[in-house]
């Protein structure tokens, strides 16, 4: 696994840079692959548990392949009071797939999430980094249909 040696040698092979090391493998590959885990935790003499803790902490890491698209949908208590979980049932209807779930095609992986940060625009969609506020289930396929 070449491109897991080049990684490393960007951080000296130093495993205190972890969670830096996990953000540039889930970039080279899309997701954290369970064979690059075992080789990593080899090349920095950890135990596997202790990278498959980290990796699977944070949810900016995937364990499984994810979708050209990422869609977000904020449930925080400002967005779920003015409607997030009727645009989170349009997002499913539209896509026929489940939060956490990416789709057949591999254009969409549909997740959730807690805050945004952005209370006052809720309820509040990210697709890409790029932020929808005020969105209303009606709002959907159009959203959708910038990414096609």
């Amino acid at each position: 696994m070449e491109y897991i040696d080049k990684i490393l040698s960007n951080y000296n092979n130093d495993k205190s840079y972890l969670i830096s090391i996990l953000q540039d493998m889930q970039d080279n590959a899309g997701y954290l692959k369970k064979e690059d885990l075992l080789e990593l935790a080899k090349k920095l003499d950890l135990p596997i548990i202790d990278v498959y803790r980290v990796a699977s902490f944070f949810r900016a890491f995937s364990l499984t392949p994810r979708g050209k698209n990422i869609i977000q949908i904020c449930l925080g208590t400002a967005c779920h009071v003015r409607g997030g979980d009727k645009v989170l049932d349009e997002f499913e209807r539209n896509l026929k797939i489940q939060p956490s779930s990416t789709t057949k095609d591999g254009k969409f992986t549909l997740e959730t999430v807690n805050c945004l940060g952005a209370c006052a625009l809720g309820p509040v969609v990210v697709v890409n980094s790029k932020y929808y506020g005020n969105v209303i289930p009606k709002d959907v396929p159009e959203i959708l249909a910038k990414y096609e």
